[in-house]
C-alpha cells in the first residue's frame, strides 16, 4: 500500500487551515453528541414505559451496535463517492430517527429507533480520516487531537444538555431538540467540508470484502482494533451505568445532575491537542500505553465512589483522559498505514472501538444491578487491564 506521508500529500495538507480544523471539529462534535442524548435520560426513559432501570442498559448497548453497524455499512463509501453528499444523505436518516426516537409508543419502538440513531450518527467518522488525509505527517497527531476535542466537546454537549432538558422539559423534547442541531451540522457541512477526491474505484461489495483484508494484512491495525475495544469498552462501561447507579443511594441524583456530570469531559476537550503533540513527540505506543494506565488506575477510584462525589469525579476526569489517549494514539498510527483506503481503515478500527462501547455497557449494566460501584469497578478495571496487557504483548509493533 502507499504510504500516506508522500511529498504530494505533505503539499496537499499545507492548504489545511485552523479555521476548517476549527469547524470541522464542531461537525464533530455535533454529529457524535446523537449517541449519547440518552445516556443521563436512561432512568426516566424506561421509567415512562413502566420497564425497571436495569433495561436502560438496552438503550445504550443497542445504540452503541447500531453505530458500529452504521461504521461497517457507511464509512467505507467515504473512499469511493462524494463525501460531503454521503454525510448530507445520512444526516437526514438521522434526524428521521431521531424523530422516531422522540415519538416513540413503545419501549421496543424506543429500542429500534435508539439502533436507527446509532446506524446514521456516522459522519465524523467520515470527516475524521477526510481532514487528517490533508494534515502533514509531522503534524497529523496534533490535527487528530484536535477533531478529538471536538468529539469531547459533543460529548460534554449531550450529557450536559439534555440532562438539562430531560428534567426540565422531558426526555422526548430532547430530541426534538437535537432535530434542530442536526440543521445546523447539515449546513457547517454543505459549507465548509473541504472536497477530497476519491481513493477507490471498487464496487460496494469490493470496498465491505477489502476490510478482511486491510484487517488481515495490516498487524497494526489489528493491534489499535483491539486495545481500542477494551479501553472503549472500560469508558462505556461507566457511563452506560452512570444514570442508573446515581439514582440510588447515597446520591439519588436525577438526570439534571447525572447531566452535569458530563462537565467532566471538559478534561478531555482541553487535554485531547496536547495529547496529539505528545504522540507526534513521543510516539503513539507510549501514548497509547499511558491511557490504558490511567483508565486502570481510574477504575481502582471508583470501588469508593460512594465515599465522597470528589472521588467519582476524579475517577471520571481519569477515564476521559485516558480514552481519550488512546483514541488519538491508534488513529495516528492507523491513518499513516494507507492513503487509498483512509475511510475504510477507520471502518475497521473504529467499528471494533464502538463494538468495545456496546460490550462495556452491556456488560456493565448486569453487573451493576448486582454489585453496584464495585461490580463497575471491576468490570472496567479488567477492561482496561486487558488492554494493557495486549498493548505490552505486541510491543513490536
Amino acid at each position: 500500500m502507499t504510504n500516506c506521508c508522500s511529498p504530494g500529500d505533505d503539499d496537499k495538507a499545507g492548504s489545511l487551515s485552523g479555521t476548517i480544523v476549527f469547524l470541522m471539529a464542531t461537525a464533530c462534535g455535533c454529529a457524535v453528541s446523537t449517541i449519547y442524548y440518552n445516556q443521563p435520560l436512561l432512568a426516566e426513559m424506561t421509567a415512562s414505559f413502566g420497564r425497571p432501570d436495569g433495561e436502560g442498559g438496552l438503550i445504550a448497548t443497542l445504540t452503541q451496535i447500531g453505530y458500529a453497524a452504521g461504521l461497517f455499512l457507511f464509512v467505507p463509501l467515504g473512499d469511493r463517492i462524494d463525501r460531503k453528499r454521503l454525510i448530507l444523505v445520512l444526516l437526514a436518516l438521522n434526524m428521521a430517527s431521531l424523530s422516531a426516537v422522540a415519538w416513540a409508543p413503545t419501549f421496543g419502538a424506543l429500542v429500534a429507533a435508539s439502533f436507527m440513531v446509532g446506524l446514521t450518527a456516522v459522519t465524523a467518522q467520515i470527516i475524521i480520516p477526510a481532514v487528517a488525509a490533508l494534515a502533514p505527517f509531522e503534524s497529523r497527531g496534533k490535527v487528530i487531537g484536535s477533531l478529538a476535542s471536538g468529539l469531547s466537546a459533543g460529548l460534554l454537549f449531550a450529557r450536559t444538555v439534555s440532562g438539562f432538558v430531560g428534567a426540565h422539559g422531558g426526555w422526548r423534547l430532547m430530541f426534538v431538540v437535537a432535530v434542530g442541531i442536526g440543521l445546523v451540522l447539515m449546513a457547517i457541512i454543505a459549507w465548509h467540508l473541504p472536497k477530497t477526491a476519491r481513493t477507490s474505484t471498487l464496487s460496494y461489495p469490493s470496498l465491505l470484502a477489502s476490510l478482511w483484508t486491510l484487517l488481515r494484512t495490516e498487524p497494526v491495525l489489528r493491534a489499535g482494533c483491539i486495545t481500542g475495544f477494551f479501553m472503549f469498552a472500560a469508558f462505556c462501561a461507566l457511563w452506560g451505568t452512570l444514570a442508573t447507579l446515581m439514582a440510588r443511594p447515597p446520591y439519588e441524583f436525577g438526570a439534571a445532575s447525572v447531566g452535569a456530570f458530563g462537565f467532566t469531559g471538559i478534561a478531555g476537550l482541553v487535554s485531547s491537542p496536547a495529547i496529539g503533540r505528545a504522540v507526534d513527540r513521543f510516539g503513539a505506543r507510549a501514548a497509547l500505553g499511558a491511557g490504558a494506565l490511567v483508565i486502570l488506575a481510574a477504575f481502582a477510584l471508583i470501588v469508593g465512589a460512594t465515599l465522597h462525589v470528589v472521588v467519582l469525579v476524579a475517577a471520571m476526569v481519569m477515564i476521559d483522559i485516558g480514552n481519550r489517549a488512546g483514541l488519538v494514539a491508534n488513529q495516528s498510527r492507523i491513518y499513516a498505514l494507507s492513503a487509498e483506503a483512509p475511510s475504510r481503515l477507520n471502518t475497521v478500527f473504529m467499528s471494533a472501538y464502538f463494538l468495545g462501547g456496546a460490550a462495556g455497557a452491556g456488560v456493565a449494566g448486569a453487573v451493576v444491578g448486582r454489585w453496584g460501584w464495585v461490580g463497575l469497578a471491576a468490570t472496567g478495571a479488567g477492561f482496561a487491564l486487558a488492554a494493557l496487557i495486549f498493548h505490552r504483548a505486541s510491543r513490536n509493533l
